[in-house]
């Protein structure tokens, strides 16, 4: 088998393109995409729709840059969208009953961190694969929320604070984007400058090297799906905020484009590589897909089939095409 053990120095500008190839290629795409829509639709470049573009986009930044985390250890937290959902619907329920909405919002990141921290634990703690325990709190989680809400929504009334966190506008930007530009700045930090970043990069790495030179592996593991669950329960509260309701129903499919925007941003799901850059780009791409194919009247429907071949060609680029820039010029070992 042959090993390549270093890349040859090349140009500056080959070395630059080399170790950002990911972070480019969905720069490209991007771009791609916003100008066939700009060319293909009347309405798609106009100041409305970007702004409810990057509006609806917020949770999934949100919830993507946590899950970049996750997925850099190696995990993959697939109960995020009934996560959502849950917090979404407690929300409104509790806000029914007349409690102020700052208590709601913080009692509701706390319990998003609590359902994190949970299932952080079977993963770390139990060994039971990230996939496993996810599933099982996809199911479960859903199923409360439906039980909780009797399958109804639920109306908020009266809580002008609470909704301009959904609908609000700040410096002529949605507050729930500025939120998620808040959110993805401290998971840039924190993956590229903190103690605690290089410790995720490297327990995703190699798990057990990372636990013989003294890192608190397995609590690393369960802190990136305590993060997970904080971000998915801001998400569901900012979805409650935007539509004035709570529902068992919301983030239908939320895991599904969560995964997709950290694939395409280059975060390998091998675990020990991810960018936030590339998250942020991957959820835009996601979220212009999302906005275009309806301004040009395709069914809302086909969002879902073009999202799932997006993750297929994703994984495809991350395994087959991407990992030549470490190829070229590099020295065999036989």
């Amino acid at each position: 088998m042959t090993v390549y053990t270093e890349r040859a120095k090349g140009s500056p500008l080959a070395d630059f393109f080399a170790e950002h190839a990911q972070v480019l290629s969905i720069a490209f795409f991007f771009l791609a995409c916003v100008a066939f829509f700009a060319v293909t639709t009347d309405t798609f470049m106009t100041v409305g729709n970007l702004l409810n573009v990057v509006r609806q986009a917020a949770p999934i930044l949100i919830v993507a840059v946590a899950m970049t985390l996750v997925i850099v250890t190696g995990g993959i937290d697939l109960s995020v969208g009934s996560q959502v959902a849950l917090v979404n619907a407690v929300a409104a329920i509790i806000l029914a009953m007349g409690y102020p909405w700052p208590l709601v919002v913080a009692a509701m990141l706390t319990f998003g961190a609590l359902m994190g921290i949970a299932q952080g634990w079977f993963v770390a703690y139990q060994g039971i694969p990230a996939f496993i325990v996810t599933l099982a709190g996809l199911s479960i989680l859903r199923g409360l929320a439906l039980y909780l809400t009797q399958g109804y929504s639920i109306p908020i009334k009266d809580v002008a604070g609470f909704f301009w966190l959904g609908r609000g506008q700040f410096i002529g930007l949605p507050v729930p984007a500025l939120i998620a530009i808040f959110v993805a700045a401290i998971g840039y930090v924190v993956i590229s400058s903190t103690k605690y970043g290089r410790q995720v990069v490297a327990v995703g790495s190699n798990m057990e090297a990372a636990r013989r030179v003294g890192m608190p592996a397995q609590w690393i593991i369960a802190s990136v799906y305590l993060v997970s669950g904080a971000a998915s329960a801001l998400a569901g509260l900012l979805i409650a905020a935007r539509l004035g309701s709570g529902s068992s129903n919301a983030a239908v499919g939320f895991e599904l484009q969560v995964v997709a925007a950290v694939v395409l941003g280059g975060t390998s799901l091998m675990g020990g590589r991810g960018t936030i850059l590339g998250t942020v780009l991957g959820t835009l791409t996601i979220a212009v897909i999302g906005n275009g194919l309806i301004l040009m009247h395709i069914s809302p429907f086909f969002t879902q089939i073009v999202t799932g071949a997006i993750i297929l060609l994703a994984i495809w680029l991350n395994t087959r095409i991407f990992t030549t820039s470490f190829r070229f010029g590099g020295k065999k070992k036989g």
